[in-house]
């Protein structure tokens, strides 16, 4: 028997670790051939190749992203070779697999909850009747559903599929497990179907750790729901992963901030910058909305600790929110929306509530009045809290907040307008999301120097003060971010400082004594290359060092902007006025 399992990424760069792990459990019963594709490919493409593999049976990984065209894929298959046996599993089928085999006939089974166990007992030909945790068709009418098969105990048992890897996994992202389950259980999310958290052995993990960075994959997406709910298990993995000081490569995990305890956060000031990533979920700050999703959290712990983490300019930190939870209406996610932007966290992601299949806020969906489509990704048009139209004002918030604040292009501009003429950053966003509509800018893509160009129009349009201490701090944004000499539209140029000039600077004992230190051996040939040096006829230190305080006096100075190509301090700046 000829068996193919296949799934569809979501990106190129993504890789699928279920399928690897199907493969991995049976490799001693018969070979597996697996097939990674991504929902940018044609259905056309991704049927041809499987159907010339000419396979027995294929399974497939289902997820939101990807089962409209899996079903697609399978129905064509079913078609073309109606002996192909078609099996689907995974998170999107485990929860109403009889009624997708009803509604689907070319579906012949399905696999729900965890699959290692079932897979190898279909694949050895065990009686189907007796196979936990699958449905299948007892003939054209009947649809059996098996009782459901015991959680792995002992993952140790689960062969690794990082064993043996070689450059299918260069520059890729790589989602990895150490543990199963989560500790918690938030009434949104598929791990609360599943009680307590298991985990792979220690020595495991870290031999996998090993053979992924000797591979050169670009990022290990750790898929724990709770990564540090074992404080001395996730504490080893990360300094194990320190201590091996790996390059162009970063660790991705989701922490729960209000666990994180003083020696914690005193050994995470150690990691070399983005070497971590933290993803931190707070949903809501509303104490109501907490309690009816079922979360555990202390918010004011949670803003010392990501605080406290932000500081060390290490780690770069993503703060969650989701839109449209129980008793949370527009103001009061305007106020969830400040408390976690007063952190100012490297990114603040705005998710839409979600009912996934077989979360508790979708069994209950009456409850809160819930509409939705029933397709995925079964994203909430309006609840009993908060209506369509304020859903989709915050839709036109999460867009500028994504364009204005994630990418961090815009830090000082937006902190100066935000601190000088608004209440708050929500009223700031909803203001410039106002006018963004108003303007047609939603309808056009735009370019990177465009949004500077536009900000300016969105702050002469509202006639703000101290345009002059506004331009400058948008030119320093601008370079900061941007190894660029040619400035966008409306951003004047006091001085430009000559190669010549340069060159010299960049040979002074003055600044690469006290400056740049760790630079002093490179070349000066090489090293102005990664430099731009600007005049500006306002002091942006002091503007900034006082809390975005306008200044009304011209004070021409000149800065050296030394680009450092770094996921947090991407540039360093130095006053060189009194050098020149």
């Amino acid at each position: 028997m000829k068996v193919i399992l296949s799934t569809l990424n979501s990106k190129y760069i993504h890789t699928n670790l279920a399928i690897r792990y199907l493969k991995e459990y049976v490799k001693d019963i018969m070979p597996i051939e697996t097939y990674e594709f991504t929902i940018n490919q044609s259905i056309d493409s991704i049927v041809s190749e499987l159907y010339k593999k000419s396979p027995d049976l294929i399974g497939f990984s289902t997820y939101i992203w990807n089962i409209e065209q899996t079903l697609k894929i399978s129905n064509i298959i079913k078609i073309l070779r109606p002996n192909t046996k078609i099996l689907l599993g995974g998170p999107e089928v485990s929860f109403d697999g009889v009624k997708l085999l009803e509604e689907h006939p070319f579906i012949d089974y399905i696999i729900y909850g965890e699959g290692e166990e079932t897979f190898k007992d279909l694949i050895h030909g065990k009686d189907l009747k007796d196979i936990e945790g699958l449905i299948f068709r007892d003939d054209e009418i009947n649809i059996i559903m098996n009782p459901p098969r015991l959680l792995i105990h002992d993952l140790g048992k689960i062969p690794s599929p990082y064993e043996n890897i070689g450059d299918e996994f260069k520059n890729k992202i790589v989602y990895y497990e150490s543990s199963r389950g989560c500790p918690f259980n938030c009434k949104f999310c598929l791990s609360s179907t599943i009680n307590g958290v298991r985990y792979f052995p220690i020595e495991r993990v870290k031999k996998d750790i090993y053979n992924l960075i000797q591979v050169g994959v670009s990022q290990v997406k750790f898929v724990d729901r709770t990564f540090n709910a074992n404080k001395k298990y996730s504490m080893e993995i990360m300094d194990y992963i320190m201590k091996l000081n790996p390059e162009n490569i970063n660790f991705h995990f989701e922490v729960t901030a209000h666990l994180i305890e003083e020696d914690t956060l005193d050994f995470l000031r150690k990691p070399k910058e983005g070497l971590f990533q933290f993803e931190v979920g707070v949903q809501s700050t509303n104490l109501d909305t907490i309690d009816s999703i079922g979360r555990v959290t202390d918010f004011e712990k949670l803003k010392k600790v990501t605080k406290q983490i932000r500081s060390y300019k290490n780690i770069h930190q993503h703060l969650d929110l989701i839109a449209g939870l129980p008793y949370e209406d527009y103001n009061s996610f305007k106020n969830s929306f400040n408390d976690v932007y007063s952190i100012r966290p490297e990114k603040l992601q705005l998710g839409f509530l979600k009912l996934l299949k077989g979360s508790e806020l979708r069994i209950n969906e009456e409850i809160y009045g819930f509409k939705y489509l029933d397709e995925p990704p079964y994203e909430i048009l309006e609840n009993k809290y908060i209506s369509y139209s304020d859903i989709l004002k915050l839709k036109g918030i999460e867009d500028l907040v994504e364009k204005y604040y994630n990418e961090g292009y815009f830090t000082h501009s937006v902190e100066f307008i935000i601190s000088n003429f608004y209440e708050s950053p929500f009223d700031f966003y909803e203001a410039f999301s106002e006018y963004w509509d108003s303007t047609d800018l939603n309808k056009v893509s735009h370019s990177r120097n465009d949004l500077y160009q536009i900000l300016l129009d969105f702050y002469l349009y509202k006639s703000f003060d101290h345009t002059d201490s506004f331009k400058e701090l948008l030119k320093y944004d601008y370079i900061y971010n941007n190894k660029k000499i040619t400035l966008p539209k409306g951003i004047d140029r006091i001085k430009s400082i000559t190669q010549t000039e340069l060159h010299r600077l960049l040979k002074s004992d003055d600044l690469l004594g006290n400056y740049l230190k760790e630079e002093a051996g490179i070349p000066t040939k090489k090293l102005i290359k990664n430099v731009i040096a600007e005049g500006f006829n306002k002091d942006i230190f002091e503007i900034i060092n006082n809390s975005y305080l306008p200044s009304d006096d011209n004070k021409e100075i000149y800065i050296l902007f030394y680009y450092k190509d770094k996921v947090i301090n991407r540039c360093k700046t130095i006053n060189i006025t009194k050098m020149i």
